[in-house]
């Protein structure tokens, strides 16, 4: 992953600002591991015991990640009560710092290799978010066609200077995976709030088995399967289950089209691909080989179908 700045080191202007918003000075923060970001990620504590999740990044580490932090804020401020998300308390935003403070839920990230128990309770999970987030209760928030079909045309980038080393299979394929790419755009339209970025990571399981969706700032609306979907990728990389009968579960549930599931696979493999080979954003050194590694996931999976 990638080394975080931590609580001590936010300038003491927006620490004040936040514990304000927490209720308290603050006494205790135990920074988080994982994830892509390299602002903060703090459980916190105050002295007589309230708790809290911060976020924070500056301009100066990293411009994204600023405008990431403040749709997350649009996001999560504006998600329903009843869906199992952490509840956003309030945010800061002085132009160079954005940052903001969350309930802070007690639970642990999924195991990987994913137990067959615990990957059926968060489908199940997805689809019942899926489900309250229909129609999207979120104002102003982009289609996945405008703000993630860019992404997905990755392949058509790719077989137009080919990368040395690309997947033998793929580089057979070209053509074939540039049509693929265009019919996942056409997929992707619908009415639900998605997610797009669901891996373990991205996930918390409580004591009594409720699964909390964290980290939300490149949510759109699509359709409703497409969190369901992604998921499986993080699934086939980690092995140990049978991802087709998994996809077709999900065709089957949602009367999807099981050929447009699979053109969203391919296209997610030229997107990951496509950013690979790209220059790592700042303050995020290992994101383009985890993106290396996804793509890789996703063909080696779509070249046994």
């Amino acid at each position: 992953m990638n080394s975080r700045i931590s609580w001590a080191d936010l300038p003491g202007s927006v620490r004040a600002a936040l514990e304000d918003i927490v209720g308290g000075p603050v006494v205790s923060a135990v920074s988080q591991a994982g994830g892509y970001s390299p602002g903060t990620a703090d459980r916190v504590r105050t002295a007589d015991g309230r708790r809290a999740f911060v976020k924070a990044v500056s301009r100066t580490t990293n411009a994204h990640s600023v405008e990431l932090h403040r749709r997350e804020i649009h996001v999560t401020g504006n998600l329903p009560e009843g869906v199992a998300v952490p509840r956003l308390r309030g945010s800061y935003d002085d132009g160079e710092w954005v940052a903001m403070v969350l309930d802070d839920v007690e639970g642990r990230q999924p195991h990987t290799p994913w137990g067959a128990g615990e990957l059926d309770c968060v489908l199940r999970s997805l689809d019942a978010m899926a489900a309250a987030l229909t129609p999207s209760p979120v104002p102003d928030l982009p289609a996945a066609t405008a703000s993630f079909g860019a992404d997905l045309a990755g392949w058509h980038l790719l077989a137009a200077d080919p990368p040395p080393g690309l997947h033998p299979w793929a580089a057979a394929r070209l053509d074939a995976l540039r049509e693929q790419a265009d019919r996942a755009v056409a997929a992707l339209a619908g009415e639900t709030v998605v997610h797009l970025d669901i891996r373990a990571d991205n996930l918390l399981i409580t004591a009594d088995g409720a699964v909390f969706v964290v980290d939300w700032p490149h949510a759109c609306v699509g359709p409703r399967w497409l969190d369901r979907l992604l998921l499986l990728v993080n699934v086939r990389l980690h092995g140990g289950h049978d991802v087709d009968a998994l996809l077709r579960r999900i065709a089957v549930d949602s009367g999807a089209d099981e050929a447009d599931l699979r053109a969203v696979l391919a296209a997610m493999a030229g997107f990951f691909y496509e950013y690979a080979r790209r220059p790592p954003p700042p303050g995020i050194p290992t994101v383009r080989e985890f993106q290396r590694i996804q793509g890789n996931a996703l063909i080696e999976w779509l070249a046994e179908t």
